[in-house]
């Protein structure tokens, strides 16, 4: 799959809670245009026909006290149970990959854009590692990622390990990254990497 204007793409790979999407957004601020798959997705469990295809697969239990999808009962769900994960990616991926493809072609045609980048949990597992130019991988290890969590109250320990027994193992998406970053310190020293990452991409083509 090729970049029609040759606009070069950036896929961010990492385990959950490693910094990719603080990575990503120090890329905004070079002039990078973020496309971040997770709001894409929470953006779709708002859309009607979504909506009515999740519940009708899921069941009412999943609504909360407004009638929207409450999205941590559905991951509570859905990682109890590798089919039921199959069956939500089936409705849900394709229009969020679809939507990631208007960005990309939008994108391409801005030229105050100099970088696209994709910061999409399951970049790897759904193959758009392929439509990326350069794939970089953030380095942190699993205490600091387990404590990250538990400070923002998304996972326990135990649903962090749950969730990434459904992904492609870290050593994996580390041994094809082209670059990696080393988000075990502070913050400064991961703006410093994301800059060097970027003056390279810009220097280089």
């Amino acid at each position: 799959m090729g970049n029609p204007k040759k606009k070069p793409i950036i896929g961010v790979l990492g385990g959950v809670g490693s910094g990719k999407s603080t990575v990503a957004a120090e890329f905004a601020k070079l002039g990078c245009a973020v496309i971040d798959a997770d709001k894409i997705a929470h953006e779709l469990l708002g859309s009607k026909t979504i909506r009515q295809k999740i519940v009708a697969s899921f069941g009412q239990e999943i609504l909360d006290s407004t009638g929207e999808i409450g999205r941590k009962e559905l991951a509570d769900i859905v990682f109890s149970d590798p089919l039921k994960l199959t069956l939500l990616e089936k409705i849900i991926h394709p229009s969020v990959l679809e939507r990631a493809e208007e960005l990309i072609s939008k994108y391409n045609h801005q030229n105050q854009v100099k970088v696209i980048v994709l910061d999409m949990p399951l970049l790897v597992e759904v193959g758009w590692d392929k439509r990326c130019d350069r794939l970089i991988f953030v380095d942190c290890k699993r205490s600091l990622r387990v404590e990250r969590n538990k400070k923002s109250g998304v996972f326990s320990e135990n649903k962090l390990k749950i969730r990434e027994n459904f992904q492609i193992s870290l050593d994996k998406k580390e041994s094809i990254a082209d670059n990696i970053i080393d988000n075990n310190s502070g913050f400064s020293a991961l703006v410093g990497q994301v800059a060097n990452i970027f003056s390279c991409i810009m220097n280089n083509g």
